[in-house]
């Protein structure tokens, strides 16, 4: 499950481009077989509150897991990265959101008198302008340089500087994309950064379906809404007119694949209309719109995953349950 600052969340700068690329993206994907509807478009104001109540649920161990690590083995992760106490360099984070586990690793290098900068990018100003707020606040010693925009492009412009770099990438974000993808975008990382720098990845690990499936299916039912709820901004922005009460939130999770699925299923035969697009789709029962994976990993996965890139694996650092790993990787 994505974070609301997700670096797969594409957020348009006016409401306009974001509707026409809203249409173009619900049209495209209820037009497939299967059905289709990003998980970047779960996070509107309604979405964005549902998450943050969704990482507060006893089900949704991975913020807990992650934190476990940047609360208790920061020294872990700093010696990970291999950065001279002496010597510059530059922390920067793909979509930090509130930045809750990052302010630890912060306040543990501050206190030990690393000189560096902290670069978070987003491409929503308005997250990052809270955050640098926050951080002056709480952490007035850190020196923050926000960096508006898409990441490769921040990280192209970053690159001339020649500064050794650490990258954070947390919250198991990569999940969200196929393995195919994740290679890809660890790939075109590395083509931005020089070698010796530092790739911290964050990533759900392959457990049991006991404790998998609770987290994207909770006993409250705050996942299913915050599924549901994408229905409805489609109700909202573009005309539609789904009718939630025929359709329900389908969570899926195979332990030998490694990877849990979210679907919204149609519960009877159906035609829904969505007035901006002038069209209608059809759906039949227990016909599923496709919304989310969450790819778990281990060892080999990691392994597969870089085995075309620039990185080389240098440590794992586990949480207290061996739910979650850090993986710091190497530019070569």
């Amino acid at each position: 499950m994505q974070t609301i600052t997700d670096t797969v969340q594409t957020k348009q700068s006016t409401e306009g481009n974001f509707l026409d690329t809203f249409k173009k993206d619900v049209q495209k994907g209820l037009s497939e077989s299967p059905k289709t509807l990003s998980s970047k478009y779960f996070y509107d104001k309604i979405g964005d509150a549902l998450f943050v109540e969704i990482m507060n649920l006893p089900e949704y161990y991975l913020t807990r897991s992650e934190l476990d690590i940047f609360k208790n083995k920061k020294q872990e992760l700093i010696e990970g990265f291999g950065i001279d106490p002496n010597s510059y360099f530059e922390l920067i984070e793909l979509g930090a959101g509130d930045g809750m586990k990052t302010k630890e690793l912060l306040q543990s290098l501050a206190s030990q008198n690393y000189t560096f900068d902290y670069l978070p990018i987003d491409i929503s100003s308005n997250s990052l302008s809270l955050l640098e707020q926050n951080l002056a606040s709480e952490l007035p010693n850190v020196a923050v340089r926000t960096q508006q925009g898409d990441y490769f492009e921040v990280l192209a412009s970053l690159k001339a500087s020649k500064q050794p770099k650490v990258i954070l990438f947390l919250g198991s974000n990569i999940g969200n994309m196929s393995d195919a993808m994740a290679a890809e975008f660890v790939y075109n990382l590395g083509a931005n950064l020089q070698v010796g720098d530092k790739l911290l990845i964050g990533v759900d690990l392959i457990k049991s379906k006991e404790i998998v499936l609770p987290a994207y299916n909770d006993s409250r039912g705050v996942t299913a809404n915050f599924n549901l709820n994408l229905l409805d901004r489609i109700n909202h922005d573009l005309g539609g007119d789904f009718n939630r009460n025929n359709f329900q939130h389908l969570p899926e999770y195979d332990e030998d694949e490694g990877i849990a699925r979210s679907a919204i299923l149609s519960t009877i035969k159906q035609k829904v209309t969505i007035k901006s697009l002038d069209q209608s789709f059809e759906f039949e029962a227990g016909e599923k719109i496709h919304t989310e994976i969450s790819r778990k990993y281990n060892d080999v996965l990691m392994a597969q995953i870089i085995a075309k890139t620039d990185f080389s694996i240098e440590t794992k650092i586990l949480d207290s349950k061996n739910y979650f790993a850090d993986y710091i990787l190497t530019r070569k």
